[in-house]
């Protein structure tokens, strides 16, 4: 998880609205605002955005580590 809790509501609010105005669009912005609209959702649902990792950027608050078998 890079995308903090902050940035998950704006990400789902945006992309929620994005998608709301997709209806309302002619057929030339449609795929271009269903594909904004679906990419806020994707990564505010996941907590993870590709373009934060290749920016080395990190809003979540928290660090998960991986487990292994040898270490529980």
């Amino acid at each position: 998880m890079n995308v903090g809790g902050k940035d998950r509501v704006l990400r789902f609010v945006g992309g929620s609205s994005f998608l709301a105005f997709d209806y309302l669009a002619n057929s030339t912005w449609e795929l271009i605002l269903l594909g904004i609209g679906a990419w806020g959702l994707i990564t505010s649902v996941m907590g993870y955005c590709p373009f934060y990792t290749m920016m080395g950027r990190n809003t979540c608050p928290h660090s998960f580590k991986q487990v292994t078998a040898t270490q529980e």
